[in-house]
C-alpha cells in the first residue's frame, strides 16, 4: 500500500470516527437542552408569578420563598443543573467540533457539524522564489 492510500484510510477512520462521536452525543444533548428549556420557562414563570404577588414586597424573603414552593423548587432546580455542568452538556457537539477545527486548521482542513471532514485548497505561494 502507497503512503497516500495509507493516509486517505486513516482520514477517512478519523472522519468516521469524529461523525460516530458527534452523533452519539446528539440525543443526549437534545434531551439536555429540553430539560434545561423546561426548567427555564418554568422559573421564568414561577418568578412571574412571584414577582407579581402583593405580598411579596410585605413579607420576609423566607416567608415570601415559603409562600411560593413552585419558584423556589425550579430556581434551586436551574442552579443545581448548572452547578452540575449541563450547560456544557448542552453544547458539548460544538465544542467537540471547535476544538478539532483548530486542530485541522494546522493542516489546512476542517470540518463541518456533522464530523465531516473539509478539505480546503492548497494557499497559493505568494513569495516564490526564482533563482
Amino acid at each position: 500500500m502507497s503512503l497516500e492510500q495509507t493516509a486517505c484510510d486513516d482520514l477517512k477512520a478519523f472522519e468516521r470516527r469524529l461523525t460516530e462521536v458527534i452523533a452519539c452525543l446528539q440525543p443526549a444533548t437534545t434531551r439536555w437542552r429540553i430539560v434545561l428549556a423546561v426548567v427555564s420557562l418554568c422559573t421564568a414563570i414561577a418568578a412571574w408569578h412571584w414577582l407579581t404577588d402583593p405580598l411579596t414586597p410585605v413579607v420576609s424573603l423566607t416567608q415570601s420563598l415559603w409562600n411560593h414552593p413552585f419558584f423556589t423548587v425550579t430556581s434551586t432546580l436551574l442552579l443545581l443543573l448548572f452547578i452540575v455542568g449541563v450547560h456544557r452538556k448542552v453544547i458539548a457537539p460544538s465544542i467537540i467540533t471547535a476544538r478539532t477545527r483548530s486542530v485541522l486548521n494546522d493542516f489546512n482542513m476542517s470540518c463541518d457539524e456533522t464530523g465531516k471532514l473539509i478539505l480546503k485548497p492548497r494557499p497559493a505561494n505568494i513569495l516564490s522564489c526564482h533563482y
